[in-house]
This record gives C-alpha cells, structure tokens and sequence, in this order.
C-alpha cells in the first residue's frame, strides 16, 4: 500500500472519529444529565468505535494485555497520542481523569467529564482535590473506580527520554492505594503529531502493580522502570527502532 493511499485512508478516518465524537454526544447528552450510567455509556462507545474503525479503515488493530485492575486503584500510564486514552479509558471498568477546572466549563465535553467521574483541580489545590474524593467515595456520594494519570504529564513519543514528574508520587502517597503501570507502542503508529496513521498491532499492556508504602524516589524510580522497559519492547515488536 503506498503512502498516498494510507494518507487519504488516515484523513477519512480522523474525520469520521470526530464527527463520531459529535454525533454521540449529542445522543447520549440527554441521558447523561439524568445518570452518570449514560456519560460512561457514551464514552465507552466512542472508545470501541474509535478501536473498530481503526481496524477497517486504516488497518490499525489494537490489543489489550495484562490484568484489568477492577478495584480502586491509581493507574500511572504510557501517553504517546490519543489511541492510548482510548484504549485505556475503554479498557478499565470505571476510569476517571484529573481535569483542569477550567475543563468544567466547556460545552458538553465539560459535563462529560464531571459525569463520569474526573476529578476537577485547581491549580494547586491537588491535594484538597484528591482528599475530597476519597471522602465522597467513602461516604457514598461518589462510586469508586480507577484513577488515570500520565506520570509524564505529557505525550512522549517512542524512543524519546522524558522525566517522570514528582506529582505521580505525591498522587500515590495520598491515595494510599496501590499503582498499577501501563506500558505501550502506540505512537509507532499514531504519532503525536500529524495525520499519518500506519497499519499495524497497537499494544496496550498492564504490568504488575507497585503496592502503597514507598518513598517518593523509590516508587518514581519503579514506575519509570517497570513502563519505559515494557514500553521500549513493545515499540520494538511493533517494528519501531531506537536510534543510536
């Protein structure tokens, strides 16, 4: 297949994953207003749209591997472009983001969030944010569930060295809960940036859990271990290789 071709494929496909965004929020708002059961409703569909029209369209497949942690838990995840969101979001059972509170205010994407759970966060104010959530969730005020961040806070392409900010091990000491790392090569074929997007098995894969209790360098040092070692494997499988 040349690269025109999978150029125009890419184009069609990105267009129709908007416009997909679109139309399913439109249909599930009315339903998510009344229960956070249709927010999730609607963003679990996207989520297995996206994976499916990448499969077809653009000869993309993607493949979950690892443990599904199930309880309430932190996830400390691989970001390399906006597949590993949907795998990741679709693949945990009740996933929930930290978002600016800013985020709240923006037309339905905003009501979304807070419907299916993201915690809002002022600037600095994390912390406060964090207790206040647990405290719902132990009170019944709110449902438990997974917690997502990107310890890099940031997308990171294959191959590329980037820190590990301190905040994930301030997350972790708070919840007091342990983290479950998430390695991927997702950005071998979709990339951070550009419309390009290469036929291929996009992996996603949950690795061994980090139990509550360590000391900050310690559990960041293990985090970046554990994702960047499986990370770096899987880019290889996946075709992609390191310059020297």
């Amino acid at each position: 297949m040349t690269y025109a071709i999978q150029l125009i494929r890419s184009l069609i496909f990105n267009a129709s994953m908007y416009l997909a965004m679109l139309v399913l929020g439109i249909l599930f708002f009315p339903w998510s207003l009344v229960s956070s059961r249709g927010a999730i409703a609607a963003c679990k569909t996207y989520c297995r749209y996206v994976r499916w029209s990448a499969a077809w369209m653009i000869g993309l497949k993607t493949e979950i591997r690892g443990k599904v942690p199930e309880g309430e838990v932190m996830i400390g995840a691989k970001h390399q472009s906006f597949l590993d969101v949907i795998m990741l979001y679709g693949a945990v059972p009740r996933g929930k983001f930290i978002m600016k509170r800013i985020l709240m205010y923006a037309p339905i994407l905003g009501q979304y969030g807070l419907r299916i759970g993201c915690v809002p966060v002022d600037r600095g104010k994390r912390g406060q944010a964090i207790r206040k959530m647990l405290a719902d969730v132990e009170a019944g005020r709110a449902k438990g569930g997974q917690l997502l961040i990107y310890p890099q806070g940031t997308r990171v392409a294959p191959g590329v060295d980037a820190p590990y900010k301190v905040g994930s091990a301030a997350l972790y000491k708070e919840l007091g809960q342990p983290c479950i790392p998430v390695a991927c090569n997702v950005g071998v074929f979709w990339p951070k940036r550009g419309f390009y997007r290469k036929p291929g098995v996009a992996v996603m894969e949950f690795l061994e859990p980090i139990e509550p209790g360590l000391e900050t360098d310690e559990f960041i040092a293990k985090l970046k271990d554990r994702i960047e070692t499986r990370s770096d494997a899987l880019a290889a499988e996946g075709g992609f290789r390191k310059d020297v």
